[in-house]
């Protein structure tokens, strides 16, 4: 696993959208079919949003009807780091990326087979690199995306 990313609070802000920070920084949650990702069926490598590590694939999301954007697995499970969550008056699991500790969701285990597992990532956690069509790239690669992925709010 590479090293961890430490930044302070005022670093992090300068870097991500206030939904970004709010999230990811602060464990904050969007509402339900409001994020980016919810329906989207595009191919491509979702990453941390704040970090850049890869954390789920195209190919594991599916529609759960939650709301949020859902995934059968991560990439790497030592891409994700898990750990209890008792607020709000429920327990549930926290996904965190395991590189910058960026809060991403939770972890429920009514998904659908093999894994059993709905991974309910917040949008504002990610950031899709889509994966270049045949035509341009042979299908060997995929496409990179700068900066932040919306402006400040």
């Amino acid at each position: 696993m590479s090293e961890k990313i430490k930044k302070n609070d005022r670093e992090w802000q300068s870097e991500l959208t206030d939904e970004q920070y709010h999230v990811t920084r602060q464990g904050g949650t969007e509402p339900p079919f409001s994020g980016e990702y919810a329906d989207t069926e595009t191919e491509g490598t979702y990453v941390c949003v704040c970090c850049g590590q890869p954390l789920f694939s195209s190919d594991a999301k599916y529609h759960s009807g939650s709301g949020w954007p859902s995934y059968r697995q991560p990439i790497a499970a030592e891409n994700v780091e898990m750990n209890r969550d008792a607020s709000h008056g429920m327990v549930r699991t926290e996904v965190l990326c395991s590189r910058c500790d960026a809060h991403l969701g939770h972890v429920f285990d009514d998904g659908p087979k093999p894994t059993g597992l709905r991974f309910c990532i917040n949008s504002a956690a990610l950031q899709l690199n889509e994966k270049e069509s045949d035509a341009k790239s042979g299908g060997e690669s995929e496409g990179k995306s700068e900066g932040k992925s919306a402006g400040k709010s």
